[in-house]
């Protein structure tokens, strides 16, 4: 009889993901374990543990799937792959159409894209933000350690396009084609065509098409960024072409004047300079993406 390793991340879902999971148990309504993703250090030695007709259940949200994918790189699944979104953003399901029901991803996590940033490499499911985006990640990150404290990363955004954050000059390169842009805000190579708990940066964006998209908003100030910017939230914002950039191709390279957090499906690095973001195909030709830091 078929068994379902469950893992959550105890830390998805506002601290929720543990009691959700324990909901799979009258979903599925059959065997089941459970494992804090946490405590996991040899996926190879877990995933050994399992019969072939069993299957994994990921419980949480665009962060636990970008940590699963990263710690398993590497590691050979034969097993089907179920997801089971309760995090707070959820970006993968929305753009799957998924809801809120567990269902299997298995072929969703092959052939990922990977971003390069200070020589680790990273795949990744959704995008990788750059700007204000990667600065909201880091503010939320802070408040978290706060007891009892709510973020809402809606509240920190227009804040920061208000008074915390400055824009920056950035250099891009789209396989080989170089562009200059002046006050960036945002910046962020998407896989997928959601991030940020609903944002549509790239609505044209097909994550099967084997190509990544890069947005560029830019050149405007604080008040006109600022009226522009919530279009995001139905992808309306690239109908602005004069502060709007969109560019597709297979490695996309942005660099930055200045340091600046940046994040990868919502997880946060601080203090960089300079992405590269490559697609499945292009990141096979490339030897050092094989060994993912």
């Amino acid at each position: 009889m078929a068994k379902g390793y469950v893992i959550y991340n105890p830390l998805a879902g506002n601290g929720k993901a543990k009691e959700d999971s324990q909901l799979l148990q009258i979903v599925l309504d059959e065997q089941l374990e459970y494992y804090d993703m946490t405590r996991i250090t040899n996926y190879a030695a877990f995933i050994s543990g399992m019969e072939k007709e069993d299957y994994l259940v990921i419980v949480g949200g665009d962060g636990t799937l970008n940590r699963f994918v990263n710690d398993t790189n590497g590691v050979e699944i034969t097993q089907e792959i179920v997801y089971y979104p309760t995090g707070t953003g959820n970006d993968f399901a929305r753009d799957m159409g998924m809801g809120e029901n567990p269902r299997p991803i298995t072929k969703y996590l092959k052939n990922l894209p990977t971003v390069e940033i200070n020589g680790k490499h990273y795949r990744f499911i959704n995008g990788v933000g750059f700007g204000i985006d990667g600065y909201c990640c880091r503010v939320g990150d802070e408040l978290r350690k706060i007891p009892g404290k709510k973020v809402n990363y809606t509240g920190i955004a227009i804040k920061g396009l208000l008074f915390h954050f400055a824009p920056r000059n950035a250099a891009v390169t789209v396989d080989g084609a170089e562009y200059a842009y002046k006050k960036v805000w945002i910046a962020p190579t998407m896989h997928g065509r959601y991030y940020g708990g609903g944002m549509i940066p790239t609505p044209q964006q097909d994550r099967a098409a084997g190509k990544l998209s890069v947005m560029l908003f830019h050149g405007a100030g604080r008040i006109r960024t600022l009226c522009v910017f919530p279009s995001i939230f139905k992808g309306e914002h690239v109908k602005h072409t004069n502060m709007v950039a969109v560019h597709t191709g297979h490695e996309i390279t942005v660099e930055f004047d200045r340091p600046t957090p940046l994040q990868i499906d919502g997880e946060t690095i601080l203090g960089v300079t300079k992405y590269t973001a490559r697609s499945a195909a292009s990141s096979m030709n490339n030897p050092k993406e094989n060994a993912l830091c």
